[in-house]
């Protein structure tokens, strides 16, 4: 590390301090914090996912706990409450911890339960409240879809002038389409074909792609209660689901693919992505999104076979 100000010495402008250990914000401490992490719960008796390092399974008997690493944030996940109690102190005697209790808010989402019932709801509720008040839409009136079957967006309706240019210099198009984005990635799969269908658009937005994302704001002022639901059921089953727009995108004339998995009775993943092909029939298009289907779902086998909560898929 280069020497801090004010502490150089005379003569040795030249050398750097040794750390001893890592410091906070460097560039390698996110790095080694994780090296030492694994090294201690592995220890423990926890084991890794290969499919996603930062998900730990660690059974005891016949019960099993699951640790959910997000940077410095930990999710504990147990059928067993001893069990939950003995990781939370071996994780204190190892690191400077604060136990949170019972989870109700991870990454912007919110968690709730109903026990009696058996449900478990992921909402983002607060994060779309943000997004609104961010781009002055917190009071604007709710519509019913994101996008209408009507609504067509091309290049064509892009800047061509250099009035037009001037004036989209001030909408945030780009900052408003990733702030739609994380709430379509964790919980709003009701949000991808839409902002599959923006995202095409950021080198160059003009006034028609800028309303259609506001035309979302409105949408999502309606929705914000929207919560994706888990119920316990007798028997977990994972079902996919795969369909085709076919020629939707107007400038490339390429299909769109859309997939959806459900798992416990909610949606577990989903993705609404443009074909790279140009598909000549509407039986290649179908054919391409069963392919990008069945990606998703060896992955997912192959995932959910790790964390042993299913005896087959």
């Amino acid at each position: 590390m280069k020497q801090p100000d004010g502490f150089i010495q005379k003569g040795e402008e030249e050398l750097v301090c040794r750390l001893q250990k890592s410091i906070y914000a460097l560039k390698q401490a996110s790095r080694q914090w994780y090296l030492k992490f694994d090294e201690v719960v592995k220890s423990q008796g926890f084991i890794d996912n290969p499919l996603d390092e930062c998900i730990y399974l660690k059974f005891h008997g016949r019960h099993y706990i699951f640790m959910l690493l997000y940077v410095d944030d930990i999710l504990l996940a147990s059928s067993n409450l001893s069990l939950l109690h003995d990781t939370k102190r071996m994780l204190s005697n190892y690191f400077e911890m604060s136990d949170l209790g019972e989870a109700n808010f991870v990454l912007g989402i919110e968690i709730s339960r109903d026990r009696e019932k058996g449900l478990l709801g992921l909402s983002q509720k607060g994060y779309i409240e943000r997004i609104l008040k961010r781009f002055n839409m917190e009071n604007c009136t709710g519509c019913d879809v994101p996008f209408s079957k009507g609504d067509k967006l091309s290049c064509e309706q892009s800047p061509k002038t250099e009035q037009e240019k001037l004036e989209m210099q001030d909408k945030p198009y780009a900052s408003l389409v990733g702030s739609l984005m994380y709430a379509q990635v964790c919980t709003r799969p009701d949000l991808a074909f839409c902002i599959s269908v923006l995202g095409r658009f950021q080198s160059n937005p003009g006034q028609a792609h800028w309303v259609a994302g506001k035309k979302v704001l409105r949408y999502l002022q309606r929705t914000k209660e929207y919560k994706l639901v888990y119920r316990r059921v007798e028997e977990l089953k994972l079902e996919g689901y795969a369909d085709a727009y076919f020629a939707g995108c107007l400038d490339t004339q390429k299909c769109t693919s859309g997939v959806v998995f459900l798992f416990a009775g909610g949606s577990m993943a989903w993705k609404s992505v443009k074909q790279q092909n140009v598909s000549t029939s509407t039986m290649q298009a179908e054919f391409l999104a069963v392919y990008e289907a069945t990606s998703i779902a060896i992955w997912l086998k192959n995932f959910m076979s790790m964390l042993r909560i299913v005896e087959s898929i």
